[in-house]
């Protein structure tokens, strides 16, 4: 059996120069992904732009952005690796952002999930984050639209 060794984990702000990296993910993650010029848009507005890599070799293991304004946030983009899922990075991920959010003196952080990401909606639920409202025809899908969920956390 191969032992599996866990990442040195980073998490430092995305720069332009990484947007290439995370196009390399981003469509293999979401049926329905963010495009390039997102991103960039993204960097030049001052959201809070991050990734998360392994500090030893800088592989890319996951990103996300927020938008921050005066005692709210808004994580907009939360996203693993889709073959590093399920070892707790999401988690690390949000955990970090959630800091970052309360560094900023934030709130309140919403975010919007779609019903059938069932894995997100447990990390989120797990992490303290409520349901408090929906969005109909929030995402786009195979056969048409799907609702969002918005949830809320008070930190």
């Amino acid at each position: 059996m191969n032992a599996v060794t866990a990442p040195n984990l980073a998490l430092r702000p995305m720069v332009r120069n990484d947007v290439p990296r995370v196009m390399e993910v981003e469509p293999r993650a979401y049926p329905y992904s963010w495009t390039e010029a997102i991103f960039r848009d993204c960097l030049r507005v001052g959201y809070s732009c991050w990734v998360l890599e392994d500090a030893g070799t800088g592989h890319l293991i996951g990103y996300g952005v927020m938008s921050m304004a005066v005692g709210e946030c808004h994580v907009l983009n939360l996203t693993v690796r889709p073959e590093m899922q399920g070892q707790g990075l999401g988690r690390h991920l949000l955990r970090s952002f959630l800091d970052l959010a309360r560094e900023r003196r934030v709130e309140t952080v919403f975010l919007e999930v779609r019903p059938s990401n069932v894995p997100a909606l447990a990390l989120y639920r797990t992490e303290g984050f409520n349901e408090v409202g929906l969005r109909r025809g929030y995402y786009p899908a195979a056969h048409g639209r799907e609702d969002a969920l918005v949830m809320a956390m008070h930190l």
